[in-house]
């Protein structure tokens, strides 16, 4: 049976999914494909405005609605997996399996039996695995079968998991063949490759920027060639072995560089997004020969060789090169972008060819297999049309006469719990296959793929010449004058719209997930009254590696979608060139459209404290500054690897530590503020919220939301109020749980024009949230994504309403659960209401102190606070059980289990530790 690797029917079965609903259709007209340049149109409905109403997890005729402003209806049958997302996938020889390596659900490897489309076999670490190894971690490509179908082969992050595959399919005898780092720098490898009888496995490893031969018995390096940065996927044809390299060519002398896994590569520094990318060429009947290069594309991932071609997928380009290899050189460009109104964000991340000739790309970002007419690799290939797929499809085979696609995301966050409520980290995935259907079926379903992205022509308007329109919020144009000349958008960590929100009646709360409402968070519940409640707005990430990346860039990029299941190479991408995308960021758009920027922590990767600088003495610092107006007796430098965020980050304002009071931070700012003003845009990253430092978690969140209250109380209190709006929002929402959906948080738009009292269900999300900004002050879209997304025009209103804002004082005491006390005394708080749900004392029960004890010995190994602290360090699954546990007095179990859990028995999601290298 012929199977190809690389990367039905109706639409796919969508039941058993919560919260079924029936949307209302709206009609589609055709739109096509840009391919080697010819563009096609493509024409209109209502943008993502088609979602109302519609919450995630919602099942419409247009089909289920997810975190990411998309519907999902997947052509051919489904099949959902429960244990976290699919990082890459291979088919077994004979066809009759697919293996699978998976992360965020306690497990490291899926095999599913395609005959019977039925999970068979789970591999991981975790106690309900089917066979248990050492680790989960899985790298961004793999794993590889030998020719003969009897071993597969694992990529981790030090080598490779090597198991016998038994005549049933299944995997036994897991074997450790490791790869020694090379100092900092870990294996990480990629694609494996065999040799055609099977004896040496070519590895690329990724981390070290080469590809080595082992010897498949031994697991001994008989050889090891030096390639580009980053080496992704391997390709042998005949003699000759060709190498992905995502960070390109090494870099040359005085070259402008960025980081990336201790090794500099060649990247703009404006933009800090690599600036090449290679394929190597190894002639392996000659190992002493030369390695080639060959240029193609920004971030190549995959490669497919058919006959003569090799396929390249350039996620950062959006394209295919095409690459004659009796030749060695690239005689063709497939321009896979979809859609005339953005060129990037597509994200071509797998590629196969039919037997019949049909060339096959899957378009990650916008869940969605591209169909292509190809015969050659010098003849141009017809575009075709696009088939729905699920969440993220990463990876596709042919196994006979079907298509097989790996979807990462699968349903988004719906995986099956015995919870009382959704969670980030209840990640799905998912495979579907299908007979290709007819061309003329195949355009038919491309109208679907634009109706579920939100493609419309004309939805990115741009002010010809001199605008001579009336100032509005939210313009009709970019380039049109706005009301609103200062944006602040407040960058908060990690909680759920119920965390916060849930004890409010007027809008969709559940008060039982309720963990920090009004006596904790009184300025947010009184910024909601006064400013609006959003009860229906979704954060996309998972975490805050994707969740910063969504609000920076609108997108979180292929790279750091496919490294989720090592965070090896970076976590933050911050200081990573393989995480930014070409067309820049946030505030370099703002740049380009002449407007004035202010950074106060977000996205920058460097901080040094002076001794000293504990949680107390800056918190009795922050009394000072705001009592004398004296500056900070405590100093602190920060920074960024990218140099266009340095330019323009205010120094002093710390990055994620929480050992850094929200309060401290306040005063930083506002003595800037004082001094010189706002920027047009200013962006913060107010952390606390994300608890986990020395005080106690209600305390970390008060402290969160008083400082963005004052903050807001200063600026309505100031000239710039008459033509401000601030933005308040998570990072992501993983912190704990939500009734209607994991991704849904809270988000506050404060402004005078912002339409005040009102409860507002609509579907939002980062990305509406991010096009908002961007149309307010003018700045293009980033990405297909949010140049799809509708701008919030429904939250604001002509009419400005000049009443500022009051900050109330806070009702938790600040220094709540300190072990050591601050020099000026602790906290006292104002009063709480009786009417609202008490603050939880931070008094643990004494048949509980040893179980709490547990827990904060725990706690002391996350790398929570200091200048080395790491979001997310901590397993999402465990701090969210540490925290609830302490809200709740240590006397109620987590939602859904019956019984409180020591650290290492916390049932549930696993990811690996960010920066697990070390």
């Amino acid at each position: 049976m012929q199977v190809t690797r690389r990367r039905r029917r109706a639409a796919g079965d969508l039941s058993g999914l919560p919260g079924r609903r029936t949307g209302r259709r709206i009609p589609l007209a055709v739109a096509g494909v840009t391919v080697l340049g010819l563009a096609a149109a493509g024409t209109a409905f209502a943008q993502t405005q088609q979602f109302g109403s519609d919450q995630v997890g919602q099942v419409t005729d247009r089909g289920q609605v997810i975190s990411s402003n998309q519907y999902i209806a997947p052509y051919g049958d489904r099949l959902v997996l429960q244990k976290g997302k699919i990082m890459s996938s291979s088919v077994s020889p004979d066809g009759t399996h697919l293996a699978a390596s998976v992360t965020d659900g306690g497990m490291a490897l899926s095999i599913v039996d395609l005959k019977s489309w039925k999970v068979q076999q789970y591999v991981g670490n975790n106690a309900a695995a089917d066979l248990r190894i050492s680790g989960n971690s899985v790298g961004q490509e793999g794993p590889t079968y030998s020719p003969d179908g009897s071993q597969l082969w694992l990529g981790q992050a030090d080598g490779y998991t090597r198991f016998t595959v038994k005549a049933d399919g299944s995997l036994a005898d897991p074997k450790s063949v490791p790869i020694p780092a090379d100092g900092p720098k870990h294996a990480l490898v990629g694609e494996a490759v065999f040799s055609p009888d099977g004896s040496t496995v070519y590895s690329a490893v990724n981390g070290q920027n080469r590809v080595v031969a082992i010897d498949a018995a031994t697991g001994s390096v008989q050889h090891s060639w030096a390639v580009g940065n980053a080496p992704r996927d391997l390709a042998k044809v005949g003699s000759k072995l060709y190498v992905s390299n995502e960070g390109g060519r090494p870099a040359k002398p005085g070259e402008s560089t960025v980081n990336s896994y201790n090794t500099q590569v060649p990247a703009d520094p404006k933009t800090a997004a690599t600036t090449t990318g290679t394929v190597s060429v190894i002639d392996l009947a000659d190992p002493a020969a030369n390695v080639t290069s060959i240029d193609v594309g920004l971030h190549p991932t995959a490669l497919y060789a058919k006959k003569n071609a090799l396929f390249v997928t350039n996620t950062a380009t959006n394209d295919v090169s095409v690459i004659d290899t009796t030749k060695n050189k690239v005689v063709q460009t497939v321009n896979t972008q979809p859609w005339p109104e953005a060129s990037v964000g597509y994200e071509p991340d797998a590629v196969t060819v039919t037997d019949d000739g049909h060339l096959l790309v899957t378009l990650g970002r916008a869940n969605a297999v591209a169909v292509y007419r190809y015969t050659s690799p010098q003849e141009p290939v017809s575009y075709v049309g696009l088939l729905p797929t699920d969440y993220f499809p990463s990876e596709i085979a042919t196994v006979g006469d079907q298509v097989v696609v790996s979807n990462t995301r699968g349903v988004d966050a719906r995986r099956a719990t015995n919870n009382a409520g959704h969670a980030t980290h209840d990640t799905t995935s998912s495979l579907q296959r299908f007979t290709l259907p007819s061309d003329r079926d195949i355009k038919s379903q491309t109208d679907k793929v634009f109706q579920q992205n939100g493609w419309t022509g004309g939805s990115v308007k741009v002010a010809k010449g001199t605008s001579h329109a009336d100032p509005v919020p939210v313009p009709q144009r970019l380039g049109d004058p706005s009301t609103i000349k200062h944006v602040f958008m407040i960058v908060k960590e990690n909680r759920t719209y119920d965390q916060v929100f849930g004890d409010i009646a007027k809008g969709n709360g559940d008060p039982k997930l309720a963990q920090f409402g009004e006596n904790v968070t009184p300025n947010q519940h009184a910024l909601a009254d006064q400013f609006g409640l959003y009860d229906n707005t979704y954060d996309i990430g998972t975490n805050s590696a994707e969740g910063h990346n969504w609000l920076m860039q609108a997108d979180n990029p292929e790279y750091t979608e496919s490294s989720a299941g090592e965070y090896a190479r970076s976590y933050d991408t911050e200081d990573d060139a393989l995480g930014h995308q070409k067309s820049g960021f946030l505030w370099t758009g703002a740049q380009a459209a002449g407007r004035s920027v202010k950074d106060f922590g977000e996205f920058q990767s460097m901080e040094s404290k002076p001794s000293g600088a504990s949680w107390q003495n800056l918190y009795c610092d922050a009394k000072d500054m705001d009592a004398t107006g004296r500056s900070t007796a405590y100093p602190i430098k920060t920074g960024s690897a990218i140099p266009s965020l340095n330019d323009v980050s205010v120094q002093g304002f710390p990055m994620f530590d929480l050992n850094v009071p929200d309060v401290y931070k306040y005063q930083i700012w506002n003595q800037d503020f004082e001094k010189n003003g706002p920027a047009n845009l200013n962006m913060f990253w107010f952390s606390n919220d994300h608890t986990g430092g020395p005080a106690s978690p209600s305390a970390q969140v008060a402290d969160n939301d008083l400082a963005v209250g004052k903050m807001v109380d200063k600026i309505s209190h100031s000239k710039y109020w008459k033509d401000s709006a601030i933005f308040v929002v998570e990072d992501d929402s993983q912190a704990g749980l939500d009734h209607v959906d994991g991704h849904r948080a809270p988000i506050q738009i404060i402004s005078p024009y912002a339409r005040h009292g009102v409860v507002d269900s609509r579907y939002y999300s980062q990305i509406t949230m991010i096009r908002t900004i961007e149309q307010i002050l003018g700045v293009h879209p980033m990405n297909q994504k949010d140049s799809a997304a509708t701008p919030m025009r429904g939250a604001f209103t002509k009419t400005p309403d000049l009443t500022p804002f009051k900050a109330l004082p806070n009702r938790t005491s600040l220094t709540d659960g300190l072990k050591t006390p601050p020099s000026c005394g602790v906290d006292t708080p104002a009063p709480q209401n009786p009417s609202a749900a008490a603050v939880p004392s931070t008094k643990v029960p004494a048949d509980k102190q040893e179980l709490a004890a547990q827990w904060d010995d725990w706690k002391s190994h996350q790398r929570l606070t200091g200048p080395g602290a790491v979001p997310d360090y901590a397993n999402p699954a465990q701090m969210n059980h540490f925290t609830w546990y302490q809200t709740h007095e240590w006397s109620k179990p987590y939602p859904g289990e019956k019984k409180l859990y020591a650290p290492k028995d916390v049932p549930g999601a696993y990811i690996p530790s960010a920066e697990s290298d070390g």
